[in-house]
């Protein structure tokens, strides 16, 4: 089902760009069997060499997976003015948007909403979506895919040598634990008949996200993109193939500081096309407010230094709220031996 925005804005706010040809699709994308006896050791080294991966045979199962994405279709297949009675108000910055990401002038070409997550529900603060339907598959996908990071967070331990197995599992499952869930429509581009195969706009720009891990899944239809680096540091941007019945999974920001940059959190981006929609759902794994991040004492070396100085979880976000998509948000909190 293809969804269009019902009210189509001005697009020239929202740069185009040129789409990565055939060559430039991440073919060799790290997959990890979440069941297999290799999953560690897979997702370490896989988290060292790109900061992303795909996760298969994680347990989730489809119909949980295609009930919230039929909801989600139905929620933006909705006329313009309901969606935007769904806006955020007091509890600012979650429910719905559209185009406008964040307060700093970036500009998307996408519709979402953004929601809250107390424990493994949707926060009853946070009163969108308040259909029954659509609340009670979200509420089903969330607590799924809450367990598949924490899953992915005991391996990526055991793969690290850390003793205690919930060491990074617990700071996202554990009491106040700030965690976000975001539903992204991106709708085809009008702007882009026309131009030809290879322009793209941008759908939600180039950035890190500044949890410690974050679990995504799409439709079929591609836009996915991560920056990649060659053997002389040069960025090179690849297109991820989509894949509906996975999960691939950012390194974050926090993650990158907790292993003192032996994980580097994946600079990534979205695309639309003129053709297809694109609906995504992103579960960000972030710890309680008050958490304390700096590199782990298990992963430093004798002798070894922090990258970073020590920051709260919830100083780390107030930060980030004040940059643009695709600033360094960690440059701040570097030491200034690096």
């Amino acid at each position: 089902m293809v969804v269009v925005l019902a009210n189509p804005p001005v697009v020239d706010q929202i740069p185009l760009l040129r789409s990565p040809g055939p060559r430039d699709s991440f073919s060799c994308v790290p997959v990890v069997d979440l069941s297999g006896p290799g999953a560690a050791r897979a997702i370490v080294d896989a988290c060292e060499r790109f900061g992303f991966f795909k996760v298969v045979n994680h347990g989730v199962p489809a119909a949980t997976m295609d009930v919230a994405e039929s909801e989600a279709v139905g929620f933006f297949a909705q006329a313009q003015a309901d969606k935007d009675r769904a806006g955020p108000r007091a509890s600012y910055p979650f429910g719905y948007g559209s185009k406008r990401i964040g307060l700093n002038g970036d500009m998307g070409w996408l519709e979402y909403l953004l929601l809250a997550v107390d424990s493994a529900s949707l926060s009853d603060a946070c009163p969108v979506p308040s259909g029954a339907a659509f609340r009670s598959a979200l509420n089903e996908y969330v607590a799924a895919v809450r367990d598949v990071a924490a899953r992915v967070l005991e391996a990526m331990a055991e793969g690290l040598g850390i003793a205690d197995a919930a060491a990074l599992s617990s700071m996202v499952t554990g009491a106040g634990s700030d965690q976000v869930f975001r539903v992204n429509h991106y709708p085809p581009c009008p702007a882009l008949q026309g131009l030809g195969c290879t322009a793209t706009a941008t759908g939600f720009g180039e950035h890190t996200d500044p949890q410690i891990i974050s679990v995504l899944r799409s439709n079929g239809t591609s836009g996915l993109q991560v920056a990649l680096r060659d053997a002389a540091q040069a960025q090179q941007w690849v297109s991820v193939p989509s894949d509906r019945d996975a999960f691939f999974v950012n390194v974050g920001d926090s993650l990158q500081v907790l292993t003192n940059g032996r994980f580097e959190s994946v600079k990534h981006r979205v695309v639309t096309n003129s053709l297809k929609s694109r609906v995504s759902f992103i579960y960000f794994a972030g710890p309680a407010l008050e958490q304390r991040i700096a590199p782990l004492a298990q992963l430093l070396a004798e002798g070894e230094e922090s990258l970073y100085r020590e920051f709260t979880w919830g100083e780390y976000k107030t930060a980030a709220y004040k940059t643009r998509l695709g600033d360094n948000r960690l440059a701040q909190f570097q030491r200034c031996s690096i």
